[in-house]
């Protein structure tokens, strides 16, 4: 997806580019395959957050928007320094940010862990800077929770997940988990961008390792 040079390191708060105060692109209101809202303030109470890094966002957007019990699903950055961040911008790998998705969910539907399940098994989570071909800070594996639990539960689904790798033959999760401190919208034409798109590109990198859910799920 980036014609750029490919940057593998991370940028700091002094070195990242300053960004803006607020967005220069148009950032849509509902989710093109639902109908639901992907802003604030959403049509149910209750609902929960989610981010995820795994590359290429078009394809992981599409992972969850399949899933039946996810809400809403959108694409944006996180993790960097920039404020309301461009595509190119992103793609130089001066911001900081990781492509991810986010996804609104319902926990009486769907719990963490089994989203989280969804992220380690649609990606490689130990190839670093990189999916594939596309190199660069931004196709990091992340997890950016919201809350400690969310925390607890992503590192023990890193643990568990990552002895089912090992076991396969794969090397360390490089994964990186860390809270979310902002959360910026991509511009439109990337918002369920495959679904607008039937023919586009986004590579998938599953290593076909399944994650097991009941190692790292909360006990009732």
């Amino acid at each position: 997806m980036s014609f750029l040079r490919p940057r593998t390191g991370m940028v700091t708060a002094e070195t990242a580019l300053p960004g803006r105060t607020d967005y220069r692109f148009s950032v849509p209101e509902t989710h093109h395959v639902t109908g639901r809202r992907i802003r604030e303030p959403f049509e149910q109470d209750g609902l929960q957050t989610a981010v995820f890094g795994m590359g290429c966002f078009w394809g992981a957007e599409k992972d969850f928007w399949q899933h039946e019990n996810v809400w809403s699903t959108a694409v944006g950055y996180a993790g960097g320094y920039t404020e309301h961040p461009t595509y190119e911008e992103t793609c130089t790998g001066l911001t900081g940010h990781a492509e991810v998705v986010r996804v609104i969910f319902d926990p009486a539907r769907i719990s963490y862990p089994e989203l989280l399940s969804v992220f380690f098994e649609n990606h490689d989570p130990t190839q670093g800077m990189r999916q594939g071909n596309d190199i660069g800070s931004q196709y990091r594996s992340a997890i950016f929770y919201t809350s400690d639990s969310q925390r607890e539960q992503a590192e023990a689904a890193a643990k568990a997940f990552g002895q089912r790798l090992a076991e396969a033959g794969y090397g360390a999760i490089t994964t990186e988990i860390a809270p979310l401190r902002q959360f910026y919208y991509a511009e439109d034409y990337h918002q369920q961008y495959l679904a607008k798109n039937p023919n586009g590109y986004c590579p998938v990198f599953a290593t076909g390792v399944s994650c097991p859910v009941g190692l790292f799920a909360p006990s009732s």
